[in-house]
């Protein structure tokens, strides 16, 4: 075999022809800096349906994205086909920085965590007065996961027409959560929906429940042009059908914001949130905590919450509620 030596600038050096004909590969990739904004609207199988404008269009993940997940709520840059014209695909190259991401994991021993949405301004908790029965862990677990994305907390109470409302409330007083009480007759005549649309006026609003809470049907109310299949209650187990397969991003009439309807739930893993982040929702506690021995868990002898409680700076039941909300991983669902 015959070897070169130092010496490369010989004419009778043989270079490999590129049969293809195509350019050589290199690790520079494209900026794309013509490509188009867009909103993801739902993912369904590697297909992700994008606003661009007011066109709706299909697309996919460029291969240079890597295993770079998007989700409902991404801001998107988009080449190719624009035009939303049937059989028409695009491409997404770019995921902008994302303002805000709910995630949840399947449940307290997953390592593995999903990302929900991203982008929300806010984060609605459906549940239902009765049938099924309230499930106050999983309302606590979404308030942390809210705490931990930054969103603000909203409760939507429905079938208050089986139910009252006060007696779940009172867990929830000290927090100060803003809150829509509705019942079937109301949601029918269209009065609940419009007291909901006041809440959601100017925002991103995700919306998550247990299954058969009514949250699917509310989208409908919200959203009356755009459909979603719902189910019933299982009489025998109290349990909701999964209607709802997949996220799905809806305007609101008018253009005053979005509405995101996620698949119910019933169970909301927490194993990826810190907890020491969770305090920065109590605005009112955290200066309190600046005399708090080292990774302290705020549940424990040495912590100086109490005596900030005890000088008065704040409301006991605030502490308590705190302290409820950081257990809640410790504690399964159901109880």
């Amino acid at each position: 075999m015959r070897r070169y030596g130092k010496n490369t600038d010989e004419d009778d050096v043989r270079v490999r022809p590129n049969r293809k004909g195509n350019r050589p590969r290199t690790s520079i990739r494209p900026k794309h800096e013509d490509a188009a904004e867009g909103f993801v609207l739902t993912v369904d199988r590697g297909r992700l349906t994008v606003l661009v404008e007011d066109r709706v269009i299909m697309a996919m993940k460029a291969r240079e994205l890597g295993r770079k997940g998007v989700v409902v709520g991404d801001q998107v840059a988009v080449v190719g086909d624009l035009s939303g014209k049937k059989d028409t695909l695009a491409r997404i190259v770019r995921v902008e920085e994302r303002r805000s991401v709910l995630r949840r994991t399947a449940d307290d021993t997953d390592p593995f965590e999903r990302v929900v949405v991203a982008n929300a301004d806010q984060l609605a908790i459906v549940t239902a007065l009765a049938d099924p029965e309230p499930r106050p862990r999983l309302i606590d677990r979404c308030l942390v996961a809210a705490y931990d994305a930054g969103l603000e907390p909203l409760l939507v109470l429905t079938k208050s027409d089986l139910a009252p409302a006060a007696k779940l409330m009172e867990s929830y007083g000290a927090l100060g959560l803003p809150y829509v009480v509705t019942n079937r007759e109301e949601l029918a005549a269209g009065e609940a929906a419009e007291r909901v649309r006041e809440r959601l006026n100017g925002r991103v609003t995700a919306f998550v429940g247990h299954s058969g809470v009514g949250k699917t049907t509310l989208v409908n109310a919200l959203v009356p042009d755009r459909q979603r299949a719902t189910g019933h209650v299982n009489a025998v187990t109290g349990r909701g059908r999964h209607t709802t397969t997949s996220a799905l991003a809806l305007p609101l009439p008018g253009g005053s914001g979005w509405v995101i309807d996620t698949p119910g739930v019933r169970s909301f893993g927490l194993n990826h949130i810190d907890p020491s982040r969770v305090i920065h929702a109590f605005p009112d506690l955290e200066p309190g905590t600046e005399g708090c021995p080292r990774a302290c868990s705020h549940d424990e002898p040495d912590c100086a919450l109490d005596q900030w409680v005890a000088d008065g700076h704040a409301d006991p039941q605030r502490l308590y509620s705190l302290r409820r909300l950081l257990a809640t991983r410790e504690r399964r669902e159901g109880d």
